[in-house]
């Protein structure tokens, strides 16, 4: 039995499933739907598949070499997390779809429940959007290929060829990804029906957009201090 690759099965579930911005952005987005949110769960996939991919063919290596474009990659990830994490905050604060729809029938004339001019649902994320949103989240993390380079050799036994054992992890890194995030927005889904109350649902976004916030802000400190 390859006690290496069982050992490396173990890091990488720990590592797929860390809460962090592709948990974060998955959640948000199957709270908007079930198809959004598995759609921004591949996306979440094919980012890892990017990252994994470059390590395979040591393009990361140059990545991580070259400070000015490891620092776009940087500043590109951390703007696009405060980007979403902003865009959750506002949403977090307007009326959602049960909000702002007053109660039909004679009762809403009686209760004298009229829509507000400002309060206007948010459009439901179509699955194109979250995929886009899943993809960009991990895609643009600039921590990943440094991940990916120092964790993947650690797993290739001495006197083996490294490119066919790398494959191998690359892609078992990738499969735990498209089990793990597409299970995480069926359970939102499932969940639905109390996760979507306004008041829980708000709570929901707020810290999902708070969460996405930091970890965008945190990058981008890094940039200017580093």
């Amino acid at each position: 039995m390859d006690g290496q690759l069982i050992a490396f099965t173990g890091v990488a579930a720990g590592m797929v499933t860390m809460p962090g911005a592709d948990f974060a952005v998955v959640v948000r987005n199957a709270l908007d739907s079930r198809r959004a949110g598995v759609a921004t769960a591949v996306g979440v996939a094919g980012g890892l598949l990017v990252h994994t991919a470059l390590a395979v063919a040591g393009l990361a290596a140059v990545l991580v070499a070259v400070p000015g474009l490891f620092g776009a990659v940087q500043l590109l990830g951390g703007g696009y997390l405060l980007y979403l994490g902003g865009r959750a905050l506002i949403a977090a604060r307007r009326p959602r779809a049960a909000d702002a729809e007053p109660p039909a029938g004679p009762d809403a004339d009686a209760a004298g429940v009229a829509p507000s001019a400002g309060a206007r649902p948010a459009a439901p994320l179509g699955a194109a959007q979250g995929l886009r949103q899943g993809f960009l989240t991990n895609a643009l993390n600039p921590k990943a290929p440094v991940l990916f380079l120092s964790l993947l050799p650690q797993f290739v036994p001495a006197g083996q060829p490294a490119l066919p054992r790398t494959l191998l992890l690359a892609t078992m890194v990738v499969v735990m990804a498209l089990v793990w995030f597409p299970a995480v927005a069926l359970l939102v889904d499932r969940l639905g029906t109390w996760l979507r109350r306004p008041q829980v649902a708000r709570v929901l976004e707020a810290v999902t957009g708070a969460l996405l916030s930091a970890l965008g802000g945190i990058l981008l400190v890094e940039l200017l201090v580093g």
